[in-house]
């Protein structure tokens, strides 16, 4: 009698532990985005497109800051090197490693279409940013405006470049959603109603700052009057003005850029830079982290949202210095 009784025993608590094993899983979650006691976080790889790119590096460290605020979100920042075949190598191992989600800053959007669709086939939540890619079915997406962010300064720019003036113009790579809009900006929103204004060298410096030296090097030996900067990012705005700091030739020189990095707002408080759109880093950074977290626990299905572009030149830069102070990008 009591050896059946020790096999019930054994045999009961096996039924417990199968039918505790077997209990359905709930997506339900506590507020603030913190995970209960024995769950696994959601799994996110974030996809940059370059951590030399000054304001992609920016957005990497944002993120990766924002995501410690989640208990229930683990990130990994990987980087793309500013090379598509690397980037779509990132995505399909991402893809094969079963991440719950991906977040993709393309190189080239283009490029980066075919493995983003990839990753919604294969049931894995997909977040574009910096630039979006349009028109990828169950996909979402968190960015910036391009092409308002050049109008803020093309508007002004219509005052204060001077008549008959000789400009440079620095573009991001082609096929980039921002680099395109924002190029597409400025010849609507300034050069059609400035046609007195010259262009006398424009070329592609893939938003790096190296390259925008290059090309200025080259411009300023072949002109000894260029009025302006006109260029698609900070980084390469900061590249050319490096060129000309210490030539008198080009003493007052004006330079436009977008981002609002920490460099480019010292820059415009030195007098060195004229204005720049702001893309902040930190807003996109909190939401991207907070779109994904509603993806994952299904609070919402399709998010594409839109961050702000405010103009920072010399009336209001101290505020962004501050801005940069507290998030520990200048000390």
């Amino acid at each position: 009698m009591k050896k059946w009784l020790a096999v019930l025993l054994v045999v009961t608590l096996m039924m417990s532990i199968l039918v505790g094993c077997a209990k359905p899983a709930t997506n339900e979650e506590p507020a603030g985005g913190e995970a209960e006691a024995g769950d696994k976080p959601f799994r996110v790889a974030y996809i940059a497109r370059a951590q030399a790119d000054s304001f992609a590096a920016w957005l990497a460290n944002a993120v990766s800051e924002e995501a410690d605020k989640y208990d229930n979100i683990v990130i990994d920042v990987l980087d793309g090197q500013a090379s598509d075949s690397t980037q779509n190598a990132l995505i399909e191992n991402a893809i094969t490693n079963k991440y719950d989600a991906i977040i993709i800053q393309p190189n080239n959007g283009e490029a980066q279409r075919p493995y983003a669709e990839k990753a919604v086939a294969a049931g894995i939540i997909t977040i574009t940013t910096n630039a979006r890619i349009d028109g990828i079915q169950g996909a979402s997406s968190v960015d910036a405006d391009p092409y308002e962010q050049a109008k803020v300064n093309a508007v002004v720019a219509l005052e204060q470049i001077p008549q008959g003036a000789n400009v440079v113009v620095l573009k991001g790579p082609p096929g980039n959603f921002h680099a395109d809009a924002r190029r597409e900006s400025w010849e609507k929103e300034f050069f059609a109603k400035r046609p007195d204004v010259k262009i006398v060298g424009e070329e592609i410096a893939n938003w790096n700052k190296d390259e925008a030296m290059n090309y200025m090097e080259t411009w300023v030996q072949a002109n000894s009057k260029i009025d302006a900067i006109i260029a698609m990012n900070d980084n390469m705005a900061a590249g050319a003005l490096e060129v000309v700091k210490d030539d008198s030739r080009f003493d007052g020189i004006l330079s436009y850029g977008v981002d609002g990095t920490a460099e480019a707002v010292l820059l415009i408080q030195e007098g060195l830079m004229t204005s720049t759109s702001l893309q902040s880093a930190y807003d996109l950074a909190a939401a991207l982290l907070d779109t994904a977290n509603k993806l994952l626990t299904g609070v919402e299905t399709q998010i594409d949202i839109d961050i702000d572009c405010p103009l920072i030149n010399s009336d209001n830069v101290e505020q962004y210095i501050e801005m940069h102070k507290k998030a520990g990008a200048i000390r």
